[in-house]
């Protein structure tokens, strides 16, 4: 069986006046994160990491924030196209790891909700989504509770459709 991983990374700061999306679940908080689409920092590492290891570029790329289609986009579309895209050069997932670094809010009680919304996205069980939280313990843009990034290692595994072929 052959198989790729891939790696992506994403941060956003904070701006008022928008909701805050992590993994396509609205997560209570006075502010939201800034972006072209709906800034679904998660979404879109987990997007870098799949298109990455797929050969497909990444998110950018893919979903230019200069083409007005994807303003205020969900995040959770871009996954469903991505997920089209690596489908057609014969991949699948085969897990997804998360890990989510900001100060505030605490992202814990939103584990359950993200982990199987990003399941049912990526056609995976939900113990074959990671996702976990750390802090910067207070240092750099993060620490100083600017934004959110997120680290996503994926992998893919070579499609069982006999018609279809992996690109290696």
């Amino acid at each position: 069986m052959k198989f790729r991983i891939g790696q992506g990374f994403d941060f956003h700061p904070f701006v008022q006046g928008r909701p805050l999306m992590l993994g396509g679940v609205r997560i209570p908080f006075p502010m939201g994160l800034k972006g072209h689409s709906d800034a679904d920092a998660l979404l879109h590492a987990v997007c870098d990491a799949l298109l990455g290891a797929a050969g497909l570029g990444d998110i950018g790329t893919q979903f230019p924030d200069t083409d007005p289609q994807y303003a205020g986009i969900s995040s959770l579309l871009l996954l469903g196209e991505t997920m089209k895209a690596i489908g057609a050069r014969g991949w699948k997932v085969g897990n997804v790891d998360l890990t989510v670094i900001t100060e505030q809010p605490k992202i814990g009680p939103h584990v359950e909700a993200i982990r199987s919304n990003l399941a049912g996205a990526l056609g995976l069980q939900p113990e074959e989504v990671g996702v976990k939280a750390t802090t910067m313990e207070g240092k750099g843009a993060i620490g100083r509770g600017d934004g959110i990034a997120v680290l996503a290692v994926t992998s893919l595994i070579q499609s069982e459709n006999p018609g279809s072929k992996a690109q290696t």
